[in-house]
């Protein structure tokens, strides 16, 4: 006759389970809630660290199979869920903000916003609360990308975001004409990103994405000042001209102590739409290797598509209006990857 399975065998089981990421068992790492026992029947809670956890189902098949190995139990079921932690602590002016990630390049024309835009949707779509800060105050070109214009609303003297395609949204583009230019020096570069910020009801987020301008200067310093960051992530494209000013914004997050979260490689490869074959325009492996040597997340990699190009000019990003294109499934992959570095980054010792 088989023992019958109690509370304490099933949790001591489940520290059996790695996570690769964190490094830690599941237990320790609080991601097992809600052990019940009854009979042979084994009920329990996996809460992972994002809704976008790139090892969802490995942690579920693990987790599961640890179980299922101890004398007396007939049957397991594993509810799954999420709850993103929070590594800033600095934030005062966006309190129900979990974590705040810059994106950011060290040149234009790599693509950044386009990343930035496509990321946020597609962690919106796999069910994290997402809002997104347009912080080009120059050329603010995140309202295009998304289709949405008008100026926002005042109540109760906050500025209510705009909302498209999941995310809560703000940019300065809201309050100005499309074809006049700002032309601000630093003090009013640090005001408007600030207000941008708190005077903003952003609500309660689990991120907040900040398309930074290119570049190393005035917004990035200011971003860094008024609240702390959980990360940043950097975009270039494969040539090194552009990797080398991609490392130059590293090095100015790394300055600033915000943790970089990793390098997405845009524009990496070529697509054939008739074969389906890749072909790669510039030299491959260059940025992964990079990031190996200077221990930073490759993040993945996107590929060149006009339909990205396309989806941007008309404010329809690829991950809603073609989900199931390669494009749309890398950025998918790298927005799993980005939330995976942002809760390593917060769960890290």
């Amino acid at each position: 006759m088989q023992d019958e399975v109690n509370k304490e065998a099933v949790i001591k089981a489940l520290r059996s389970v790695i996570d690769p990421e964190l490094r830690r068992d599941i237990v320790s790492a609080g991601m097992v809630k809600d052990v019940q026992v009854d009979g042979g029947v084994v009920k329990f809670t996996l809460e992972l660290t994002t809704p976008a956890c790139p090892l969802r189902d490995y942690l579920v098949t693990a987790a599961r199979q640890a179980v299922e190995r101890l004398d007396g139990v007939k049957q397991v079921e594993v509810n799954v869920s999420a709850r993103v932690p929070q590594q800033a602590r600095k934030r005062e002016l966006i309190p129900l903000v979990k974590n705040v990630i810059a994106i950011g390049s060290g040149k234009g024309g790599v693509g950044k916003t386009t990343v930035t835009v496509n990321v946020s949707v597609a962690l919106s779509q796999m069910g994290a609360r997402v809002g997104l800060l347009d912080g080009d105050i120059y050329g603010p070109n995140v309202p295009k990308m998304i289709g949405v214009y008008g100026q926002p609303k005042f109540v109760s003297g906050k500025i209510l975001p705009l909302s498209a395609w999941g995310l809560k949204v703000m940019s300065i583009g809201f309050f100005i004409e499309q074809d006049v230019p700002v032309i601000w020096r630093g003090p009013m570069l640090h005001r408007a990103v600030e207000q941008l910020l708190g005077d903003v009801d952003w609500g309660e987020l689990d991120y907040l994405f900040v398309d930074l301008p290119p570049g190393t200067g005035d917004v990035q310093i200011s971003l860094s000042q008024l609240i702390e960051l959980g990360g940043a992530v950097v975009v270039t494209t494969p040539q090194d001209v552009a990797l080398y000013d991609a490392l130059k914004s590293v090095a100015m997050f790394e300055k600033t102590n915000t943790p970089v979260l990793g390098i997405v490689e845009n524009m990496s490869y070529f697509i054939c739409p008739h074969c389906g074959q890749r072909t790669d325009i510039f030299p491959r492996g260059n940025i992964e290797e990079e990031c190996k040597r200077r221990n930073i997340r490759y993040l993945g990699a996107i590929p060149i598509a006009p339909e990205v190009s396309q989806g941007s000019e008309a404010g329809k990003p690829i991950v809603m209006s073609e989900p199931n294109s390669k494009a749309a499934i890398a950025f998918y992959e790298v927005a799993k990857q980005i939330a995976a570095s942002i809760s390593v980054a917060a769960l890290s010792p």
